[in-house]
């Protein structure tokens, strides 16, 4: 496990199963702080220009899209968009990891919008491959409190680091005295307002 602090130079982001349908299988948090993190981070990453790989589970299908906010926050051109037919562990959907490889970058921020489905497995993956794994447990949830913690526990076990979402902003920020600190105080004001 890396200690290297994460910034926009050398992380990725990658955003798992955001979508209107999913979104409603978290119990284990506000659904609206959920969204609102995922947001948040993703306006982060592009302030940074960091590179942004955002998936998704049979759109087609109960799943539904991506939710509106984040599609509208991370319009396609500013990210690697890659749909998925059920693969479960995104890493094992060819197109996914090839995006993710194609990132160049060795450090992944993660957020799934279920830590104990959507996060776990991938998170899992991308540690057994090398890669320095921050999952933004804020960023996603579980149906039930158990499951939840079950995951988080498995992740932390398996060698992923666990984070909030205001903790990898100021990781990845670095300084509020810079440019991009100015306008990320910015957006994470007008998040909690």
């Amino acid at each position: 496990m890396s200690n290297e602090r994460f910034n926009g130079s050398n992380a990725a982001l990658l955003l798992i199963d955001h979508q209107v349908g999913t979104i409603g299988w978290v119990n284990s948090m506000p659904q609206d702080l959920l969204k609102r993190n995922t947001v948040l981070l993703a306006k982060v990453a592009k302030i940074h220009g960091m590179p942004i790989v955002i998936t998704s589970s049979m759109e087609a299908f109960t799943q539904g899209p991506i939710f509106n906010e984040l599609a509208e926050a991370v319009p396609e051109a500013h990210a690697s968009r890659i749909q998925r037919m059920g693969i479960i562990n995104a890493m094992e959907d060819e197109g996914f990891a090839a995006a993710v490889k194609a990132t160049g970058r060795k450090n992944i921020v993660l957020a799934g919008v279920t830590n104990d489905v959507c996060t776990i497995f991938p998170a899992l993956s991308l540690v057994e491959q090398g890669f320095a794994v921050q999952v933004i447990a804020d960023a996603g949830g579980s149906p039930g409190e158990i499951g939840e913690a079950m995951a988080l526990r498995r992740m932390e076990q398996g060698g992923v680091m666990l984070a909030g979402t205001n903790q990898i902003v100021a990781e990845l920020t670095g300084s509020w005295a810079t440019e991009e600190g100015g306008r990320v105080i910015q957006i994470m004001m007008a998040a909690v307002s």
